[in-house]
């Protein structure tokens, strides 16, 4: 029984270039592309973008409004509301004497 002889480097290099050189073949072996598929391709490409884009917009858009409406709930009363409170406590005061 013979033992394992690992590649040497040429061997190595060798076969890389093998492989190398038959990718290269099955690439120039490929049909070309025409060009009206290409451009329908492109077409269909940009649309998907673009609905993506709407998409996201939108999104981005709901999640604003809904960011301004947590500001908004948030926001201190102002002074009218204040007001308006501090006279209904006054009143509930009054009428429990």
């Amino acid at each position: 029984m013979s033992s394992f002889k690992p590649p040497s480097f040429q061997d190595r290099i060798g076969s890389a270039a093998e492989a190398k050189n038959k990718a290269l073949e099955q690439l120039r072996s490929r049909p070309p592309v025409d060009a009206q598929v290409a451009a329908e391709r492109q077409a269909k490409q940009a649309e998907r973008q673009a609905r993506a884009a709407e998409k996201s917009e939108a999104k981005r858009a709901a999640q604003q409004a809904a960011k301004e409406s947590k500001r908004a709930a948030a926001a201190p009363p102002t002074e009218a509301e204040r007001k308006a409170a501090r006279d209904a406590r006054y009143a509930a005061r009054k009428a429990r004497k």
